[in-house]
């Protein structure tokens, strides 16, 4: 299968995390101003790097890691589907791990979690790697800088974006204070929204229309403003789905996406060709080889005593992924159901109900994700060729129905039932009439459309059914029925190392 290979070199000199958080190593010895101003082409393979961060553990394949955390267990999609998936109501692992048995039952969190210091430090290793590149940007020539300094800026907003949604607080580390020799103060959540918001608002403006499969274009950028202003009245207590409307409209009438015909092929190994996927992370067997990308999802969904994995392109599994009842319930009986995403858990020597959360058979995989090849036939590989969706097209149909819900200025009633129709009629699951669309059926149209995208935990806090006894899902609170879990867990406690290494940075309230 051909797709865009990322340049994955090492190329950056040292960078080191304003916030001490890290300990970083020289990668080479030439500077980036220096490797820039001898070799401007260069800058395609540094951007090339930053991009990976999100999906990559290090540069010299699975075993590396690009921080002195485990190389496996730590890269940064991982960590967004251990957080936002695994501590929510659909998808629940069965490992035992410490740390990720806390996130599985929503309990007993603390800053010693090691899976809470894993996404925490890949956000502070990719805002230094981005603020150095910045950097440099302004004094020398690179071919379409501005373009390259909007993409860097985005990529930059992403990790913040998670900094702000998963923790609440944190340092500013900017261009701006590179190199300072104490540590910088602890910033509010409203002063990380600010920044972040401005920062994609100078993206929007410079950053193409269209750009090559992989990187940043104009609507990866309206959707994440899109995100932060969906989520404003969580994040800052202000409420701004016209805004976050006003963007949404801008990806859906200006980007020219389209849903893909079948469901399915989202997420086959061949899905680089699909016409609704806005932003990707790219994943390669051969050359973009990972344990955090894909490869967690597919392998760790599999399993040899149960499943016939080779069906779906894979050569390991890892027994490890299954959904609840909380995701295909809500599709009905899934014998009967019409619906294409209903066929997407496999059943067979599985329990309908999880009694036991660390039991295999206990509630069904789910087979959404497949490294199997949608329209032509792909070989069985160890690691994942499927690129994860970041941002589709249909997530934006979902926001800006439930936008319109909650009374964007702009809205269209009518449109936004058009949109969810689109998506529901996609999977052969039946219409509905303007008087179902409510905001109860768009957070469970979310779910099933969704899970395992990387959004349930912040819908469930955005629609007020994370935290309390409003919505119980099994194991929540770590009993099979589920229990109220308190407040606090709307968000992750700040990392122990990070509060270690700078004495500005308190912890969150709760912990």
């Amino acid at each position: 299968m051909k797709k865009v290979v990322l340049t994955f070199l090492c190329i950056f000199t040292l960078f080191q995390s304003c916030t001490n958080d890290l300990d970083t190593e020289p990668l080479v010895e030439l500077s980036l101003e220096e490797l820039l101003s001898q070799d401007p082409d260069a800058v395609s393979g540094i951007l090339s790097r930053l991009y990976a961060s999100f999906a990559l553990s290090g540069p010299n394949g699975p075993e590396s890691s690009d921080i002195s955390d485990n190389a496996g267990e730590s890269p940064f999609l991982r960590g967004i589907l251990n957080l936002q998936d695994f501590t929510a109501d659909g998808m629940k692992n069965r490992w035992g791990d410490d740390g990720l048995d806390q996130l599985t039952t929503t309990s007993n969190w603390d800053e010693n979690n090691k899976f809470f210091r894993y996404l925490y430090n890949r956000i502070y290793y990719t805002i230094p790697q981005a603020n150095n590149l910045l950097s440099v940007l302004g004094s020398v020539d690179v071919e379409n800088k501005e373009q390259v300094i909007a993409e860097v800026k985005f990529l930059r907003a992403l990790a913040y974006y998670y900094l702000i949604d998963c923790f609440g607080k944190g340092v500013l580390a900017t261009e701006e204070n590179i190199g300072a020799s104490a540590p910088l103060s602890e910033a509010t959540r409203s002063e990380l929204f600010s920044f972040v918001e401005n920062d994609l608002i100078a993206a929007e403006e410079a950053i193409a229309q269209t750009n090559s499969y992989g990187r940043a274009n104009k609507a990866a950028v309206q959707m994440l403003l899109a995100k932060l202003y969906i989520n404003s009245g969580v994040y800052v207590g202000e409420d701004r789905y016209s805004d976050a409307l006003t963007y949404l409209s801008k990806v859906i009438n200006e980007g020219g996406y389209s849903l893909s015909p079948s469901f399915e092929s989202l997420f086959s190994g061949d899905n680089e060709g699909s016409p609704e996927i806005i932003f990707p992370l790219i994943a390669d067997a051969i050359t973009s080889q990972s344990f955090g990308n894909t490869t967690y999802i597919i392998n760790g969904s599999l399993n040899t005593a149960t499943i016939p994995i080779n069906e779906f392109g894979a050569t390991q599994g890892w027994a490890g992924h299954r959904a609840s009842k909380a995701w295909y319930g809500l599709f009905g009986d899934l014998e009967t159901s019409t619906d294409d995403r209903a066929t997407l858990f496999w059943t067979e020597g599985h329990n309908f109900e999880m009694t036991d959360y660390r039991e295999w058979t206990d509630g069904y995989p789910s087979i959404k994700f497949r490294n199997s090849g949608f329209t032509a036939s792909l070989p069985e590989t160890d690691f994942s060729s499927t690129d994860f969706p970041m941002f589709r097209l249909a997530d934006t149909y979902l926001m800006y129905a439930e936008c319109t819900l909650r009374g964007a200025s702009g809205g269209d009633m009518n449109q936004a039932l058009n949109y969810v129709n689109a998506i529901r009629e996609r999977s052969n699951a039946s219409s509905i009439g303007l008087s179902e669309l409510t905001l109860d059926f768009i957070i469970d149209e979310r779910a099933r459309e969704l899970n395992l995208e990387g959004h349930r935990r912040s819908d469930l806090i955005r629609f007020g059914r994370f935290t309390g006894s409003s919505y119980i899902w099994p194991w929540k609170g770590n009993t099979q029925q589920g229990v109220t879990i308190p407040e606090n867990y709307k968000l992750f406690p700040i990392p122990l190392q990070a509060l270690e290494a700078n004495p500005n940075l308190k912890q969150n309230p709760g912990y």
